[in-house]
C-alpha cells in the first residue's frame, strides 16, 4: 500500500527533510513525497536585509524549487496555501486542492512576534518574507523622495531617521546594510548626509545576546564609529506612523520603524490543533513528533522542543537548527515506514556569524574561534556556498557568487567593489598585470643588456639611425644601418629562441625606417648626445610603464603611451609582428582596468575631485531643500 508523505513549508527545514526523503525513497514506488508551499521558490531568509537595503535584487535570494529538486524526481512540488489539517481523514486541505497523507511534517517557519505592542502591525516594517523586504525597500526610497521635497526641517529629519527595533542578528544585519546605503541615498536624492539618523532600540542592556562579549564589544564599537545611536535597556511602548514611543517615555520622530525584536511560529499553523508553547510554537518530543498527534512531525522555527542540558531553552530559531530538526523528522519518518530505529534530536551548532554591512562582520565559530572584519565576512560567504553545495545546487552556488561578488553596484561587496562587474572590469586585471610584466621585462632587459644585447643606459647608440654613424670610423650610413639592424636581429633571436632554433627569423613590421619618419627622428635627435638621452629616457619609461600597469596606476594614460611607443618602434624597424598584440591589449586596458585591484581605484576619484577644484573652484554642496548648510 502506498505511503504518502506530505511536507508543508519549503524553508530550510522543509527542504532538508524533502531531500533526505526523496533520496532514501528514490527507487521505492510505494512511497510518495510531496512538498507544498505557498511560493514556488525558496527564500534565502538570511539575506533579506540585503534586499531591503538595496544591495541585491529580490531575485538574488529567490531560488526556484524545481531547480533545487531537479535531481530528486521523487519529490512532488505543489504551490498552494494550506488552510486546514484534517487528522481524522488524514488530509492536508489547501486553497485549491486536498492532499492525503500517512505522514505529515509541518515546517512552515516563523514570523515576526510583536508581543502585542500597539502599532507594530499597522506602522512597523518586518523582515520575515521577501514581500516584507520589498515593502521596506520601497518605503525607504519613498521616504528619501519625500524628504527631498520637504522644507520643514523637523519632518525632513524624521523622514530620514531609520530605527531598528531589536539588536539580535536580524536587527544588527539590517542596521549594517543601512550604514552602507545611507551615503548612496544621500547622493542620489541630493540630501545632506548629516540629516540622516540611524538608531537601534533594544530592551536588553546588551546587543547580540547569542554571541560572546568579545563580538558584542566589537560590534558596538563599529556601530558607534559609524554614527549609529544605540538605545539599550529601553523597550518600545508604541509604534506610531511618525514616531516611536519608548518605555521610558522618550519619543523618537521617525517614519521608519523596522521591527526585528522577536520571532513566533507561523500564525497559519495556530489552528492546526497541536499543543502550543511560547511564541505559538508547536510542541514536539525528541523525535520531532507533534505532541498528541500520530505520524505528525514538526521542524524548523515552528517546533518547540527543550533540548536536555540547555537550561529549559527550546531549539534556537536559526538555520542550523531548522535543517537539523528537518533532518531528524525525516529520519524518523523513514524509520516508521521501514521499521528502523528512531533518532532523537541532538543539536550541533557550529557557531554564529553576523554581517554588519557588506564589508564588516563578527563571528564566533566552533565555540573557540573569534573573527571580525574581512575574515568574518569571508567565512560567512563560504558557509552560504557550502549550503548550496549541500543541496546540490551548483547553479545557485554560481548565482550567489555572481550576486554577492560581481553583480554589485556602489562597491557594496566584501572586496569594496574591486570584483564588481558594474563598477569596473575585473577580468582585465590579470591581462593588465601580465602586460605590465612584459613591459617591465623589456625595460630591465634594455637597462642591463640581457641576452648579450647592448645596454641602452650605456654610451652607445643602439638605435639604427644612419645620420648618427661615426664619421671618424669611415663607416657609411648603409653600413651603420646594416650593423645596427643585425644587432637587433640577434637580440630578437635571443628572445624568440624557438623560432631561432628552427632557423626562422621574426619578421619586423617594417623592413626599414620610412624617409618621413627618419626626417622627424633626425630633427628630434640631431646628434648622439640627444639620442643617448632619448634612449635612456625610453628605457626608464618602459620600466615605469611596466610598474604602473602592474600596480594599476594611471592605466589609461600609460596604455595610450604604450601604443605610441609601439608605433615608434615599428616605424624604427625595431618591432616584430609576433609582438603586434601590444597595441590591441593596450587599447583594451583603456577601459578602466586599473580600478580592479589597482591604484586607480583610489587615484582616479581623487584626480577627478582635484581637477574639478582646480578648474571650477571649491565645490559647494547644493541640497534640494536648502541653499546652504
Amino acid at each position: 500500500m502506498t505511503k504518502n508523505i506530505v511536507i508543508v513549508g519549503a524553508g530550510y527545514a522543509g527542504i532538508a527533510a524533502a531531500r533526505l526523503l526523496g533520496k532514501n525513497f528514490k527507487k521505492n514506488d510505494d512511497v510518495t513525497v510531496t512538498l507544498i508551499d505557498k511560493n514556488s521558490f525558496h527564500t534565502y531568509m538570511t539575506e533579506l536585509h540585503e534586499v531591503a537595503a538595496g544591495r541585491v535584487e529580490k531575485d538574488a535570494i529567490k531560488y526556484d524549487l524545481k531547480r533545487i529538486f531537479n535531481k530528486y524526481p521523487k519529490v512532488n512540488l505543489v504551490t498552494d496555501k494550506v488552510v486546514e489539517i484534517d487528522y481524522d481523514k488524514k488530509q492536508v486541505i489547501a486553497e485549491h486542492q486536498t492532499l492525503p497523507f500517512d505522514y505529515l511534517l509541518l515546517a512552515m517557519g516563523g514570523e515576526a512576534n510583536d508581543f502585542g505592542i500597539k502599532g507594530v502591525k499597522e506602522n512597523g516594517f518586518t523582515l520575515w518574507s521577501i514581500e516584507a523586504a520589498e515593502r521596506l525597500h520601497d518605503h525607504i526610497i519613498d521616504s528619501c523622495y519625500r524628504a527631498m521635497r520637504e522644507h520643514d526641517e523637523e519632518k525632513r529629519r524624521a523622514l530620514l531617521t531609520f530605527t531598528v527595533i531589536g539588536a539580535g542578528f536580524t536587527g544588527i544585519e539590517m542596521i549594517g546594510e543601512l550604514i552602507d546605503w545611507v551615503p548612496i541615498l544621500a547622493r542620489e536624492f541630493k540630501l545632506d548626509p548629516a540629516e540622516f539618523s540611524l538608531k537601534v532600540i533594544e530592551a536588553m542592556p546588551n546587543i547580540l545576546q547569542m554571541v560572546t562579549e568579545k563580538e558584542q564589544v566589537k560590534t558596538r564599537k563599529y556601530l558607534e564609529k559609524k554614527g549609529v545611536e544605540l538605545v539599550l535597556g529601553d523597550g518600545v511602548a508604541a509604534v506610531e506612523a511618525d514616531k516611536l514611543v519608548l518605555s521610558s517615555g522618550r519619543e523618537i520622530p521617525t517614519y521608519t520603524s523596522i521591527w526585528t525584536a522577536g520571532v513566533q511560529a507561523n500564525s497559519d499553523a495556530s489552528e492546526f490543533g497541536i499543543e502550543k508553547a511560547r511564541a505559538g510554537r508547536l510542541v514536539a518530543n525528541e523525535y520531532m513528533e507533534a505532541k498528541g498527534k500520530e505520524n505528525v512531525y514538526v521542524a524548523g522555527d515552528l517546533v518547540y522542543y527543550e533540548e536536555p542540558g540547555n537550561d529549559g531553552r527550546p531549539t534556537p530559531q536559526i538555520v542550523q537548527a531548522a535543517e537539523q530538526t528537518g533532518h531528524t523528522a525525516a529520519q524518523n519518518i523513514i524509520a516508521a515506514i521501514t521499521g528502523g530505529e528512531k533518532h532523537s534530536y541532538k543539536g550541533k551548532y557550529d557557531g554564529f556569524m553576523v554581517s554588519i554591512g557588506s564589508r564588516y562582520g563578527v563571528a564566533f565559530l566552533m565555540g573557540k574561534y573569534h573573527m571580525s572584519g574581512f575574515m568574518a565576512m569571508f567565512v560567512k560567504h563560504m558557509v552560504n556556498l557550502i549550503y548550496f553545495f549541500s543541496i546540490r545546487s551548483f547553479f545557485y552556488m554560481g548565482s550567489y557568487v555572481r550576486h554577492e561578488f560581481f553583480d554589485i553596484k556602489n562597491k557594496r561587496n566584501i572586496f569594496g567593489g574591486h570584483t564588481s562587474g558594474k563598477g569596473n572590469l575585473l577580468w582585465s586585471a590579470p591581462l593588465r598585470v601580465f602586460y605590465g610584466s612584459v613591459w617591465l621585462y623589456e625595460g630591465v632587459k634594455k637597462a642591463f643588456g640581457l641576452f648579450g644585447t647592448t645596454s641602452w643606459l650605456g654610451d652607445q647608440v643602439v638605435f639604427p639611425f644612419p645620420w648618427l654613424a661615426d664619421p671618424v670610423s669611415g663607416a657609411s650610413a648603409a653600413e651603420a644601418t646594416s650593423g645596427a639592424s643585425q644587432a637587433v636581429a640577434e637580440t630578437a633571436h635571443a628572445i624568440f629562441g624557438l623560432s631561432y632554433a628552427y632557423g626562422e627569423q621574426p619578421m619586423t613590421v617594417l623592413d626599414g625606417m620610412p624617409d618621413w619618419f627618419a626626417s622627424i627622428m633626425q630633427f628630434m635627435m640631431p646628434n648622439q648626445e640627444v639620442a643617448l638621452f632619448m634612449q635612456k629616457f625610453m628605457t626608464i619609461a618602459e620600466i615605469g610603464i611596466g610598474l604602473a600597469l602592474i600596480a594599476g596606476a594611471f592605466v589609461w594614460i600609460v596604455s595610450a603611451a604604450t601604443v605610441a611607443l609601439v608605433v615608434m618602434f615599428s616605424l624604427s624597424g625595431m618591432f616584430y609582428w609576433v609582438n603586434i598584440w601590444f597595441i590591441p591589449v593596450a587599447i583594451s586596458l583603456m577601459n578602466g582596468a586599473g580600478r580592479a585591484f589597482g591604484l586607480d581605484y583610489w587615484i582616479m576619484p581623487w584626480l577627478g575631485r582635484f581637477l574639478d577644484k582646480k578648474i571650477y573652484g571649491k565645490p559647494k554642496h547644493i541640497y534640494t531643500v536648502k541653499e546652504k548648510r
